[in-house]
């Protein structure tokens, strides 16, 4: 194939084949380069090899060959423990994932978004996954995002992140109590599980523009 590049869309609302896709371009095509540019936690696509089944929801399935640089975009929005569920289960077999890089601009899913999508979008069937409201928050500038939460050197930035977060959190709290009698939630615990998610996905934070 002479194509530089390939852009591989679904276009009937999900399980088309596209990561079986990509994992063919990138046998055959010699791709360097897999990016997953939109979209979070509630897309999947598995890869059926000789060793078995990878299942995949943010991390691209170029991951499985070791060559590939593999990008997580900016627009992509991150559950932590879904990303690190997703990083333990490929280390567990082998794969090192060293190939791996996320966006510093990609934004964070967070508790409450899971908790109102979880209370909204039963009209209209969502996953329940957050996607949704960390979408809107990222078009209203009050999303949180990856780069809030490690810096540069691949540190966890603890003293910002904790700010951005008992200030955003006390907004989402005041929304979820006042206008949708919800239950609160512990933003100390939800800081404390992310600074632990980071731990694991710190050094392959960057800037991937």
């Amino acid at each position: 194939m002479d194509a530089k590049s390939f852009l591989v869309v679904g276009a009937q609302f999900g399980d088309e084949g596209k990561g079986k896709v990509v994992d063919l371009l990138v046998e055959r095509a010699d791709i360097d380069v897999v990016v997953r540019y939109n979209g979070g936690a509630n897309a999947g696509h598995t890869i059926v090899l000789d060793d078995g089944k990878y299942p995949l929801h943010l991390i691209p399935s170029g991951i499985l060959h070791p060559q590939v640089t593999n990008v997580v975009a900016a627009g992509v929005v991150i559950e932590p423990q879904s990303l690190i569920e997703e990083i333990n289960n490929l280390r567990s077999r082998g794969v090192s994932c060293d190939n791996l890089f996320i966006s510093d601009r990609a934004h964070l899913v967070m508790p409450w978004h899971k908790r109102l999508d979880a209370h909204l979008g039963g009209k209209i069937g969502t996953t329940a996954r957050g996607i949704g409201p960390c979408y809107e928050d990222r078009a209203s500038r009050r999303g949180l995002r990856v780069g809030d939460l490690v810096d540069e050197h691949g540190e966890i930035d603890r003293d910002h992140f904790a700010t951005r977060l008992r200030e955003v959190g006390a907004e989402k709290n005041r929304l979820l109590t006042r206008l949708y009698e919800l239950e609160p939630l512990d933003l100390e615990e939800v800081l404390e599980a992310t600074f632990a998610a980071a731990e694991v996905f710190r050094h392959k934070v960057t800037d991937t523009a």
